[in-house]
């Protein structure tokens, strides 16, 4: 039987791959879209059982060809761009398309584990995972919103003790780690501040806003590895349903991040105001185009993804920055 990988050669998708080959799963089906090639880099190194095109595994679910073939579906695959200005496209790969995937998975009893976002939640200060705190601010939340209101609406009259078949939701907070600098633009803040600091010497964050000191604002930045933990217990837990949180329950300034890039590219241990002082640190004005549609602060609200029985603990950026600024000077 088929374990699909959904955006496999992506950030999270081709992580999820190398964590099920470590787990000694080969037998992996991974899909994507490679128009952007030079995502197939992240899968070199994999073991996968086959690769087909995005547009060709939907055809194949649809005309039956893959029935009886497959253990599990984990849905990475998405348009990724919270800027991207077409909704149509946005709304064709995120919620159409997620949606097609999600009534195969039920008509064949198959367990699926997709990719949803924090970014739902908006400019909101509650982050449980409920419909009152669900305020999208561009296309890419909305569809995100629309498909877990979806799996709500479809999944509201199962029986917990019966034989349904999983669905389970992460909404991701702000993911950083290896794999990602296909990404452009909407890399993690951590990727982009040691490119900027290799390259300039320091980095580049936004000064204050909406009541906000300069960098100050504040993000739940997870290390991908830990978000990948979370989707393998899900994997091994086929009785866990519902929309969960994944985060890591601590909101920490960019300042946090840029200073864990700094000291650890030089080895040092000074303080943010040192930092600043020597001018590794420079704030540049808000973007006026943000305005009105940016997250300053998130934190997720673990309370659901714990009574579930997750018990995984999760790095501070201290921690995980610093190993992943160590990776990246490794290459």
């Amino acid at each position: 039987m088929l374990t699909v990988v959904t955006g496999a050669a992506g950030f999270i998708g081709s992580q999820l791959v190398a964590a099920l080959n470590r787990a000694g799963v080969s037998e992996i089906l991974a899909v994507d879209d490679l128009e952007n090639g030079a995502k197939a880099r992240n899968l070199a190194g994999a073991e996968i059982a086959d690769y087909l095109d995005k547009r060709d595994f939907l055809a194949q679910l649809e005309s039956g060809r893959l029935d009886g073939s497959i253990d599990a579906i984990l849905h990475q695959g998405a348009c990724a761009d919270t800027m991207e200005p077409d909704g149509r496209y946005v709304m064709e790969n995120n919620y159409a398309y997620s949606k097609a995937v999600f009534d195969w998975c039920q008509d064949e009893q198959v367990a699926l584990i997709y990719a949803s976002s924090a970014a739902v939640y908006g400019a909101g200060r509650e982050f449980g995972e409920a419909r009152e705190n669900e305020r999208p601010l561009n296309v890419y939340a909305y569809s995100k919103y629309l498909f877990d209101q979806y799996v709500r609406k479809r999944t509201a009259g199962f029986d917990p003790d019966g034989d349904s078949a999983q669905v389970a939701g992460l909404r991701y907070f702000n993911v950083y780690g290896p794999n990602e600098a296909h990404k452009g633009r909407m890399a993690s803040v951590a990727f982009q501040a040691y490119q900027q600091f290799r390259a300039d010497g320091r980095v580049r964050l936004f000064a204050g806003s909406g009541g906000y000191e300069d960098g100050g604002q504040q993000r739940d930045f997870i290390h991908v590895d830990d978000a990948i933990g979370v989707n393998l217990w899900l994997l091994e837990h086929r009785e866990v349903s519902g929309i969960f949180n994944c985060g890591t329950g601590r909101a920490q300034t960019f300042n946090d991040v840029a200073a864990a890039v700094i000291n650890t590219v030089n080895g040092w241990d000074l303080s943010l105001e040192e930092l600043v002082q020597k001018d590794f640190i420079e704030y540049i004005p808000f973007p006026p185009q943000l305005a009105g549609r940016y997250q300053s602060y998130t934190q997720a609200d673990l309370a659901r993804l714990r009574e579930a029985g997750y018990g995984g603990s999760f790095q501070s950026v201290e921690e995980g920055v610093a190993g992943y600024v160590r990776n990246l000077m490794k290459t």
